[in-house]
C-alpha cells in the first residue's frame, strides 16, 4: 500500500521550472535594435559626440568654471538684487499663467467635445464641429511658437522688461493648458456630463457639477505645474531682455562673475524646489 502510494505522488503533476529566459526577450531585442537605427542618423546629424566632455581641453576649462563658482557672492547688497529680481520672477510667473487661464479656460470649454449638446446624439452638427476645430487649432498656433520667441516679438512691442516676458508666457501657456484642461475633461468619466445636458442643463452647469468635481485635482496639479515650468521659463526669458533673474544671470555670467552666477543658481533651484512643495501640498489637499 506504501509503495502504491508512493508511486501516485510521483505521477501527480508538479508545478512547472520558472523559466530561467525572459518568454519576451526577442521582442524586446529587435524593439532596442530598430531603436537605435531610427536614433542613429539623428545624432549624426545634429554631430552629437559626447566624448569631447571628456577631452583635456574640455576638463580644463569645466574646473576653471567650476572653480569660479566658490565661493557664491553673499553681499549684502547682491543678496537684496537678488531677492528683488526672484520676486520679480515669481510675479512674472504667475501673471503670465493668469493671463494664460484667461485664454485656457474659456477655450477648453468651447472646444471639449462632452460640453457639445449637439452631440448628444453621437455626431455633433457640422457648424459646431467647425468652430471647435477652429478653437483647437487656435490653441496649437499658439503652443507651437515657444514662449522665447514670443518675448522676442514683444521686447520690440513693448521695449526690455517683464511685460514682454507675462506676455510671451500667457500666449504659449495658454495654448498648452487649454489642450490639456481639454484631453483631461474628455478622458473623465462623462455620464454625469451627458445627463444633465439631456435633461436640459446648460453647458456651465454640466462642467461644474459633472465634469469639474471628478478632475479638479489633476487639472489643478497640472497648473501648478505649469506655473512651476513659467518660473523657469521667466528666468531663460531674462535673457533676452524681458527682466527677471534671467536678465541678471545673463549680466553676471557676461561678466564672468562665477560668485554671482552661483548664487543666483542657487536661489533658482530654491524657487523651483519651493514650486514643487506647494504642488505637492495642493494634490494631497485635494485627493
Amino acid at each position: 500500500m506504501a509503495a502504491t502510494e508512493t508511486s501516485n505522488r510521483r505521477s501527480w503533476p508538479t508545478d512547472a521550472a520558472p523559466a530561467l529566459r525572459d518568454p519576451a526577450w526577442r521582442g524586446r531585442l529587435l524593439a532596442a535594435a530598430a531603436a537605435l537605427l531610427l536614433l542613429w542618423p539623428m545624432l549624426v546629424l545634429t554631430e552629437f559626440r559626447p566624448w569631447t566632455l571628456f577631452s583635456e581641453s574640455s576638463r580644463a576649462s569645466t574646473l576653471r568654471f567650476l572653480a569660479a563658482f566658490v565661493p557664491p557672492e553673499t553681499s549684502p547688497e547682491f543678496l537684496r538684487m537678488v531677492l528683488r529680481e526672484s520676486w520679480r520672477t515669481v510675479a512674472i510667473a504667475t501673471a503670465g499663467v493668469a493671463l494664460a487661464l484667461v485664454i485656457a479656460i474659456p477655450a477648453t470649454l468651447l472646444s471639449t467635445r462632452v460640453l457639445s449638446i449637439s452631440a448628444l446624439s453621437g455626431r455633433m452638427a457640422p457648424l459646431p464641429a467647425v468652430f471647435r476645430l477652429g478653437i483647437r487649432w487656435l490653441l496649437i498656433g499658439l503652443r507651437s511658437v515657444p514662449e522665447l520667441v514670443w518675448a522676442l516679438i514683444f521686447v520690440r512691442v513693448v521695449g526690455l522688461g517683464p511685460t514682454a516676458g507675462v506676455l510671451a508666457i500667457a500666449l504659449t501657456y495658454g495654448g498648452m493648458l487649454g489642450k490639456v484642461y481639454a484631453d483631461i475633461l474628455e478622458s473623465s468619466d462623462t455620464f454625469a456630463t451627458r445627463s444633465l445636458l439631456a435633461n436640459g442643463g446648460g453647458r456651465l452647469q454640466a462642467f461644474f457639477y459633472g465634469l469639474l468635481p471628478q478632475s479638479a485635482a489633476e487639472l489643478t496639479s497640472y497648473t501648478v505645474y505649469r506655473w512651476e515650468c513659467g518660473i523657469r521659463s521667466s528666468v531663460v526669458l531674462g535673457f533676452v531682455g524681458a527682466g527677471g533673474l534671467g536678465q541678471q544671470l545673463d549680466t553676471s555670467t557676461r561678466m564672468f562673475a562665477g560668485g554671482e552666477v552661483a548664487t543666483l543658481l542657487l536661489v533658482f533651484v530654491l524657487l523651483v524646489g519651493l514650486a514643487d512643495r506647494a504642488s505637492a501640498w495642493l494634490r494631497k489637499a485635494l485627493a
